[in-house]
């Protein structure tokens, strides 16, 4: 895929500031989406929403306006809540769906488990009920692990199902999959939460619509990515199912995830779902993460170790090479016991950048 026209800011004049640019805009890493600058279609956005006083603290217009755009995405009975960040989105939703008895089943790989420094146990005051996966994703027989226990009092009820869309592991649920996992848990009592931190790679790779795997396949609530697809900062909980999601407008508050000036949130969400910008942006690094694995797959003592379904590529080669790499390009490794890499293609990352990488990687593998 072609890269994604775009404005270069960073030769565009502005308006005076006394800040100085402290980095190399050229420099490009594969640790992370949250590296990426913000898009330019929602830097403007955020300038469109400036200027002039509007009401504090979701009262605006710009956020009553958000929510017909998210229910042109995930149905009429849809509600959204901006936050902050995507740990807030996470320990919210999660608040709203088990009481402080309640417990959340998970896949021992998942956000919420291990890249959350415990919020949902220490802010959300819940119990999650990991599960081992092969590759990230539950199923209802894995459910079945830690779904059990119900009127015993000494065991933390477990009353909901979190999964992640795209995982931890760049994988990918079919909306079937979510569809028999709603089902199975909604026979149990159980409500299922989406951590949709890559929601947009999710739909591009499918080719579905948002509400496929999630509204239309049982889903209660979830939580929506921005910053990863091209925000400035900003994600949202959506509830889908009001019936039995409840209480949102006061568990965002005690949580500490209501903005002040939300229009500069609710905007940029205007920006990236009025029209494709959700899924140029997504399309485009899905495409960039297929062109890493393949320009890479054939460099002989480098491999594959995980489908690349999304922007995540996943590595293992020698940690001498990795620990070279590091020095040039930033990523992470993912088990420092194996030596796997992870690989993260941004929306911004070029054809260019793929192709410096690969080749910087199969000259440290010839110095081998």
């Amino acid at each position: 895929m072609a890269d994604s026209p775009m404005t270069d800011i960073s030769t565009t004049p502005g308006p005076k500031t006394d800040a100085t640019r402290r980095h190399d805009p050229a420099v490009r890493g594969f640790a992370s989406d949250n590296y990426a600058g913000v898009h330019p279609e929602i830097l403007a956005a955020i300038a469109l929403a400036n200027g002039g006083h509007q009401v504090a603290y979701g009262e605006d217009d710009y956020t009553a306006h958000l929510q017909d755009v998210f229910r042109r995405h995930f149905g009429d009975r849809a509600e959204a809540y901006p936050v902050f960040n995507g740990t807030g989105a996470n320990v919210v939703a999660l608040q709203a769906l088990v009481p402080r008895w309640g417990a959340v089943v998970a896949a021992a790989t998942a956000h919420i488990n291990v890249d959350e420094c415990g919020a949902p146990e220490k802010i959300a005051g819940l119990k999650l009920l990991t599960v081992p996966t092969p590759d990230g994703k539950l199923t209802p027989e894995l459910i079945d692990q830690q779904a059990w226990g119900w009127g015993d009092e000494h065991r933390a009820q477990p009353l909901a199902v979190s999964i992640t869309q795209s995982t931890e592991l760049g994988t990918l649920y079919t909306a079937e999959e979510i569809k028999a996992i709603c089902e199975h848990a909604h026979q149990h009592g159980m409500l299922v939460h989406l951590d949709g931190s890559r929601i947009a790679n999710a739909a591009a790779s499918l080719g579905l619509p948002l509400r496929a795997f999630t509204t239309d396949a049982g889903v209660d609530v979830l939580s929506f990515g921005g910053t990863k697809n091209g925000l400035l900062f900003g994600e949202a909980v959506v509830v889908l199912n009001p019936e039995r999601v409840r209480n949102l407008k006061y568990l965002r508050k005690m949580s500490m995830q209501l903005a002040s000036k939300m229009r500069f949130v609710s905007v940029q969400f205007e920006a990236l779902l009025s029209g494709d910008l959700w899924l140029r942006n997504a399309s485009h690094s899905n495409a960039m993460a297929q062109r890493l694995a393949k320009a890479v797959g054939d460099i002989e003592g480098v491999t594959i170790v995980r489908p690349v379904q999304a922007n995540a590529v996943f590595a293992i080669l020698p940690r001498e090479v990795s620990e070279r790499l590091q020095k040039h390009y930033r990523f992470y490794f993912w088990d420092e016991h194996t030596g796997e890499v992870r690989w993260m293609a941004s929306y911004d990352t070029t054809e260019a950048d793929i192709d410096a990488f690969a080749a910087a990687i199969a000259e440290e593998m010839g110095r081998l």
